[in-house]
């Protein structure tokens, strides 16, 4: 009897045995993959290394200072009603205490009634520029047939707006030819577009058609992104539609290798470390959006259709150098390379995290997507005469930073906070890894 109890025990011990040495052989390859992770995480400062500039309403002080700085909208002649809206709530909001010019831009002739009009609700302050067509078509390289299949089957597939020709126009225009180099002979020798309009500015925002302000902006943001050092500003983070841009990423981290770019925390919060273990993990390179070693970029990225910027970033020889590598891969047409993205990832390779500012003080609705913050509790300055026109507003809630806003502040947003908070966390003032 204890003779079979023995050849039990044994039989057990025998069936688990090869769990067990599964277990051992593992052990190593799953504990790589958690520090991996865990190296991944991004550590968060103990002190807040982005915090809004204003969080009540000020007096807007129209004697001070202008910085170098216009209002730029692409817009088309039939987009008349929807430019006269965002240049009447910006100009309501913002622009009629501090007086920047604004730059329209078409890639047709602008019709005479779309001046008149846009001119004055801008206050006389309208500037009318056509893109040069060299600007707004495909470059020398690109095979244009092939091009225009690419963007029909793109179309078909149901990539937004990937099917329309002169949105991918629209992305490699806003991606590179905004900013230009300086050096007049570097630009020729590389073929970069710029834009004579836009050489005399320093600073840009980026207005888009059909677009709402629902905060006073009482304070001149690009006289505060100067002295703070920030060279890019955002309201909302949202995710990239992946199937529009499968191969943007890898060209990026191809480019970010060539160049021995070291990858900063916010390069870092863009991406999700992948569970997968070393060796195995660059086995996963060749998938869509991920780098060599396997790991995945999140598809976060900040919406550029509201963006305040330092335009000598996008003037950089890097971010030219960039662009004009991404360009030659041609994935502004055989893809949908979108500016918002290309925007996104520069700013993670080569800017500093402390270099760019969430505004999370204005608010602001452009499509189905809007950020709205509550008002400064008892920060309003009902007294002002400036702000006199710029009322009702919404409660006031403590813990508000917004001036005179008008939506629901206790709505904040409809969109999910996941890319927003990933892309703030570098700057975030909690302690530990997230």
């Amino acid at each position: 009897m204890p003779n079979v109890m023995l050849l039990r025990r044994i039989n057990r011990a025998a069936r688990r045995l090869p769990f067990f040495l599964l277990l051992v052989t593992a052990a190593p390859f799953i504990l790589e993959a958690v520090i991996h992770v865990w190296r991944s995480q991004v550590p968060r400062p103990t002190k807040d290394l982005d915090a809004p500039f204003f969080t009540t309403c000020q007096e807007p002080d129209v004697t001070a200072e202008r910085e170098n700085a216009v209002l730029v909208m692409l817009a088309r002649n039939s987009e008349r009603q929807k430019a006269k809206r965002t240049i009447r709530s910006i100009e309501a909001h913002f622009n009629k205490w501090f007086e920047y010019p604004v730059l329209f831009l078409n890639d047709q002739p602008w019709d005479a009634r779309f001046i008149a009009e846009l001119n004055k609700t801008a206050g006389g302050r309208g500037i009318f520029e056509v893109i040069p067509k060299e600007q707004w078509t495909f470059p020398d390289w690109i095979d244009q047939d092939a091009a225009k299949e690419s963007i029909i089957a793109q179309g078909h597939a149901g990539a937004p707006h990937a099917g329309k020709e002169g949105y991918h126009h629209m992305c490699r225009f806003y991606s590179g030819c905004k900013g230009g180099l300086v050096n007049l002979l570097i630009i020729k020798s590389r073929k970069f577009y710029q834009l004579e309009a836009l050489r005399k500015y320093k600073w840009y925002w980026r207005l888009e058609p059909d677009v709402d302000f629902t905060c006073a902006v009482t304070y001149d943001p690009f006289v505060q992104m100067a002295k703070h050092k920030k060279v890019y500003g955002y309201t909302i983070a949202l995710w990239e539609v992946g199937k529009s841009c499968p191969g943007l990423f890898h060209a990026t981290t191809a480019w970010k290798t060539l160049k021995g770019l070291p990858s900063s925390s916010l390069w870092s919060a863009m991406m999700e470390a992948s569970w997968m273990p070393f060796p195995f993990r660059s086995l996963l390179s060749w998938l869509p959006h991920r780098d060599a070693s396997g790991d995945v970029w999140s598809l976060c990225h900040f919406w550029s259709n509201f963006e305040i910027a330092d335009m000598d970033f996008f003037r950089s020889r890097a971010y030219q150098d960039y662009f004009e590598y991404l360009d030659r891969k041609g994935g502004f047409y055989q893809e949908r390379w979108g500016d918002a993205a290309v925007h996104s990832l520069a700013i993670g390779m080569l800017a500093d995290p402390q270099q760019v500012h969430h505004f999370e003080d204005i608010g602001y609705r452009h499509a189905k997507f809007y950020q709205c913050p509550a008002n400064a509790l008892g920060g309003q300055l009902p007294n002002s005469l400036s702000l006199a026109k710029n009322k009702p507003w919404s409660p006031e809630i403590a813990g508000g930073i917004g001036c005179r806003c008008e939506c629901d502040g206790k709505k904040g947003s409809n969109f999910q906070p996941y890319c927003l908070d990933r892309l703030k966390q570098p700057n975030s003032p909690k302690k530990g890894r997230l």
